[in-house]
């Protein structure tokens, strides 16, 4: 059964599953996979150290498919904050059709984006997000619910939720993430008012994700209870891992008389998080993982993956169709 939802009309893909943008994970390699495979791959801009970087990771992926594929683009707080505009125009200058958008104040962004014709992604986690990104002109939401790695939002929502709500409420496409894994989940979103479904953590746990086999195989032990939310504290909610290093940092911002984030930073350094990917030790540093870690039991090609929820999704949603008529 050919998919055949406004993501996949707009954005020319065979299967409504997008790869979601994850630091230190979305380089060519599996951009490249999941596009070949038939959904949306995408490239993390800010993995890049330079907007020309960038340039040359977009087409280092061009050599490895000619399927479409996109860039995310990831705004957070910083106090020295990345040149934005800068990778905006290198996404533009290379013909990128695509880009995912998340993060704070990303109006002149994607007011950039749009301008250029590209179609933008926008991901929130919240209802009243979602109908800010509308006015700025996003063509499709992402609804992120509180299952999903990285930052969760302060609302404590979940897709089943979120989705419906989505559904009822908002005038624009959007796709479901936080929480997918396999073939149900995406007949699951479809039900719900969906165009298709964005994986993260799936999709770093496949043969072409560039991260250590140990931290592949981490994933596959672990439960959906081997979560840990930091830093609500500091109104920057987020999902990581647990391990050794998560537990201190839980443990310090409980019994912190302070208050202050200097004794929390260098726990939560990107910079060691970004080497347990490369080193294989999964205490090392602190590392995003959502609660769909307790679904995902194997490390496929991000080919096998990707058309096995394809059928799976093909055959949830014909035996629940068989079932209803079965019952008329």
């Amino acid at each position: 059964m050919p998919f055949d939802t406004e993501l996949t009309r707009r954005l020319g893909i065979k299967i409504p599953v997008v790869q979601g943008g994850m630091q230190y994970v979305g380089y060519a390699e599996l951009a490249a996979a999941v596009s070949n495979a038939g959904g949306l791959g995408i490239l993390t801009a800010l993995t890049q150290p330079t907007p020309d970087d960038l340039r040359k990771e977009i087409q280092r992926t061009r050599n490895m498919t000619k399927n479409p594929f996109g860039v995310n683009i990831t705004l957070l707080p910083s106090l020295q904050p990345p040149d934005y505009g800068a990778y905006a125009q290198v996404v533009i200058d290379e013909g990128i059709k695509i880009v995912e958008t998340a993060g704070n104040s990303p109006g002149p962004v994607i007011s950039k984006l749009r301008k250029a014709g590209i179609i933008v992604l926008h991901k929130c986690t919240t209802i009243r997000h979602a109908q800010s990104a509308i006015k700025l002109g996003v063509d499709f939401l992402s609804i992120d619910g509180f299952e999903c790695a990285g930052h969760v939002g302060e609302s404590d929502i979940t897709n089943f939720i979120l989705l419906s709500k989505a559904r009822q409420t908002l005038k624009v496409p959007f796709i479901a993430s936080g929480g997918f894994a396999d073939g149900q989940g995406l007949a699951a979103a479809l039900c719900l008012g969906a165009e298709g479904i964005n994986m993260g953590t799936r999709f770093m746990c496949t043969v072409e994700a560039p991260i250590h086999q140990k931290i592949k195989e981490e994933i596959v032990k672990a439960q959906e209870t081997d979560t840990a939310l930091v830093m609500r504290r500091w109104t920057n909610t987020t999902r990581l891992y647990r391990n050794k290093v998560t537990d201190a940092v839980v443990k310090i911002e409980r019994e912190s008389k302070t208050g202050e984030f200097a004794e929390i930073a260098p726990f939560v350094s990107g910079k060691r998080g970004r080497q347990v990917f490369t080193n294989g030790d999964p205490d090392y540093g602190v590392w995003t993982a959502g609660q769909v870690i307790g679904l995902i039991h194997d490390i496929p090609t991000c080919d096998v993956l990707v058309k096995r929820i394809e059928k799976e999704a093909e055959e949830t949603l014909t035996s629940k169709l068989k079932l209803a008529k079965a019952k008329l």
